[in-house]
């Protein structure tokens, strides 16, 4: 019996924004008011840059626990860079075992070249075993 393969671009999530680096934290913010996206992905500057990425935590982490003014911090100060992707034919197995193995927890996931969407452990296990029922 064999269990059916679950690829990364089957359980992607497609809450992410691209962004210039040079943006500040306050502009980046704003932009993603009243949505639920919680990852920046910064665009690369020229063909042979390399994609960054923010998450909220690490501004959390780089501006509200230092305390420093979100209008005087850029998105590059705050980036990862360069990212380890994800590409989009991956299982999501060896997805989960990249993620432990460098100790990531999301990861942009690429096909041709382009992002087209993230990954986290969420949606990995979820794509995989189905979302928990609910109790009461």
């Amino acid at each position: 019996m064999s269990k059916s393969i679950v690829r990364a671009k089957d359980v992607m999530e497609q809450d992410y924004v691209v962004i210039d680096g040079t943006l500040t934290v306050a502009e980046a913010m704003a932009s993603i008011a009243g949505t639920d996206v919680h990852t920046f992905i910064v665009d690369k500057r020229h063909e042979d840059d390399e994609y960054g990425i923010v998450q909220l935590s690490d501004i959390a982490k780089h501006v509200l626990a230092k305390n420093r003014a979100p209008e005087r911090v850029n998105i590059y100060e705050v980036m990862s860079k360069p990212v380890i992707t994800v590409d989009a034919e991956m299982d999501v197995r060896y997805s989960a075992r990249m993620f432990s193995q460098f100790g990531i927890k999301l990861a942009p996931v690429m096909q041709a070249g382009n992002i087209i969407g993230v990954l986290g452990y969420t949606s990995m296990v979820i794509g995989a075993f189905g979302k928990p029922a609910e109790t009461s």
